[in-house]
C-alpha cells in the first residue's frame, strides 16, 4: 500500500515538474529563436536535441549501472561515490527524470523550434508564399532533427551500458559539488533510511 501511495506521489510530482519545465523551456526558447537568425537558430535546435541525448544516456547509466565498484570508491571518500551510489539506488526515479522529463520535453521543444527555424528561413529566402518550397524544407530539417535524435539515443544508450560506472561517477561529483558547495541536495538515501527505521 505505501509502495502505491509513493508510485502515486512520485507521479503527480512529475507531473507538475513536467508542465512547469516545458512551459519554462518552451518560452525561453521561443524568445531565444525568435531573436537570432535561421542559421544561429538550427545551432539552437541541434544543441536541445543534444540535451535530450544527453540525459537519456544518463538516464540508461543509472539503471545498468552497479554499486559495487563504488562501494571501494567511497570507503576510500572518494568525491562524488556516495552520490554515485544514491542515483543506483534511486535509477528509477532518477531514469524516469532524465529520459521521461527532459528526454521528453527536449524532443517537444526542438520540433517547435524546428517549426520557427523552417519560417525563418522560409522568410529569408523570399519564399513565403511559396508553400511546396515551405513544406519540402520543413520536411528536411524535421527529417535530420529526427535522425539525430533517435540515432543520438541509440549511440548514447550504446555508451550508457558498457560505460555506466565512469559516466554515473561524473555524475556523482557534479552532484558532490552542488550539495558541498552550494547545500542543494538532489537526491536522498531513502532506501537507507527506509530499511533503518525497519530494523
Amino acid at each position: 500500500m505505501n509502495k502505491m501511495k509513493d508510485a502515486i506521489h512520485w507521479s503527480l510530482a512529475i507531473a507538475v515538474i513536467t508542465l512547469v519545465l516545458a512551459a519554462i523551456f518552451t518560452i525561453v526558447s521561443t524568445m531565444i529563436l525568435s531573436g537570432v537568425t535561421w542559421a544561429i537558430g538550427m545551432i539552437i535546435v541541434f544543441i536541445i536535441v543534444f540535451i535530450g541525448i544527453f540525459f537519456d544516456m544518463v538516464g540508461i547509466a543509472a539503471t545498468a549501472g552497479k554499486e559495487t565498484p563504488f562501494h571501494a570508491m567511497a570507503a576510500e571518500r572518494v568525491n562524488g561515490a556516495k552520490q554515485s551510489i544514491h542515483i543506483i539506488r534511486n535509477a528509477d526515479r532518477f531514469a524516469s527524470f532524465c529520459n521521461d522529463v527532459i528526454g521528453d520535453i527536449s524532443g517537444i521543444i526542438s520540433g517547435t523550434a524546428s517549426a520557427i527555424v523552417v519560417i525563418q528561413f522560409t522568410l529569408s529566402m523570399n519564399h513565403v508564399e511559396d508553400s511546396i518550397f515551405h513544406y519540402v524544407i520543413a520536411v528536411l530539417f524535421t527529417s535530420v532533427v529526427a535522425s539525430l535524435t533517435v540515432g543520438g539515443k541509440a549511440f548514447g544508450k550504446s555508451l550508457a551500458i558498457r560505460y555506466s560506472t565512469p559516466i554515473l561517477f561524473q555524475v556523482g561529483k557534479v552532484f558532490y559539488i552542488l550539495e558541498n558547495n552550494f547545500n542543494i541536495m538532489l537526491l536522498n538515501n531513502n532506501k537507507k533510511k527506509r530499511n533503518k527505521q525497519k530494523q
